[in-house]
């Protein structure tokens, strides 16, 4: 699979402040890529330099095979800020029209993909209410729309499910797995760390403008492990003496189990056997990607970088 994206050495800044420091990274056609930091990590001047909004100090972006060019790519690229940017006093169904026709289709063409998002997101009814007036909820459903109705290359959507009930924040999360089967491309910037784990392909890490992670959700996750076994049995943990492991957590129908370094599951589960325990499940847990975002952010200094 070749690179949409590819990001290299990016540096911006302002001030005495340096906002993005020598950044790299690509993304491949049809992935989802989860951009994640704390606040005031640098993600937003990261993605306004990819869209062209801000230039680079130095560092490179090849879009599609060449150069980035604001002038020539920005109609490739769909991207939904986190703050709104609709304009209140206009009708829904025209305010989606006038915005799809900047973004190149014809009137005709503009019209049939608006009336086909608005009823997969069940907006019909709304074509004449005023943006105004719409709920929070509401407004980040038109947003989504059109940000996505000229299927651009390469979508940036942050913080996309805001203000979304349940049910809605699901029909989000299919049309966004739709849009990378069909080819679209998608940056996923959120602090939701499920959403993350969830959702996405392959994750970067950033704070204080640095890249301090960079990798496949599993990889990550199995670099971070640290040896933690779920043992399902009926026992009390007064009876569990051994050196092969320590127990963190005595449940009811199971044990949270850390295994000493350099012992097997194999000889945790023959520990079990010969006590005469019978196991029910044995399972490794990993870490959160929630538990890896604060470990790491925390943990820095910043010259301590990983990569998956």
């Amino acid at each position: 699979m070749r690179n949409l994206l590819e990001v290299q050495n990016l540096e911006k800044q302002f001030s005495s402040q340096k906002a993005v420091d020598n950044i790299s990274f690509s993304l491949e056609e049809g992935s989802i890529f989860g951009l994640l930091g704390p606040n005031g990590a640098g993600k937003t001047t990261l993605i306004r330099m990819i869209t062209g909004i801000f230039y680079p100090d130095s560092g490179s972006i090849q879009f599609d095979g060449r150069p980035f060019s604001a002038e020539n790519d920005i109609i490739n690229i769909g991207y939904m800020p986190e703050e709104r940017g609709l304009y209140k006093k206009m009708k829904i169904g025209e305010h989606a029209l006038y915005l799809a026709q900047l973004k190149g289709l014809s009137r005709s063409d503009a019209m049939k993909a608006v009336k086909e998002w608005f009823e997969k997101l069940e907006m019909q009814s709304w074509w004449n209410k005023k943006v105004e007036d719409l709920s929070k909820g509401m407004s980040q459903k038109l947003q989504f729309v059109t940000t996505v109705l000229h299927r651009p290359k390469l979508i940036i959507l942050d913080e996309p499910f805001s203000g979304l009930d349940p049910v809605n924040a699901n029909l989000i999360k299919d049309e966004i797995y739709d849009l990378a089967k069909t080819g679209s491309t998608i940056i996923f910037s959120t602090h939701r760390m499920e959403q993350v784990e969830e959702i996405c392909d392959h994750i970067i890490l950033v704070n204080k403008g640095q890249k301090i992670l960079d990798g496949t959700v599993n990889n990550i996750k199995q670099e971070f492990k640290e040896n933690i076994f779920k043992v399902g049995v009926n026992t009390t943990a007064q009876n569990l003496m051994t050196p092969d492991f320590t127990v963190i957590k005595h449940n009811p129908d199971n044990l949270l189990l850390k295994l000493t370094e350099g012992v097997s599951n194999n000889d945790v589960l023959k520990f079990f056997i010969n006590q005469g325990l019978s196991i029910n499940s044995f399972n490794e847990v990993l870490p959160s990607l929630n538990q890896i975002f604060i470990k790491l952010v925390n943990d820095t200094p910043q010259a301590r970088q990983f990569t998956a």
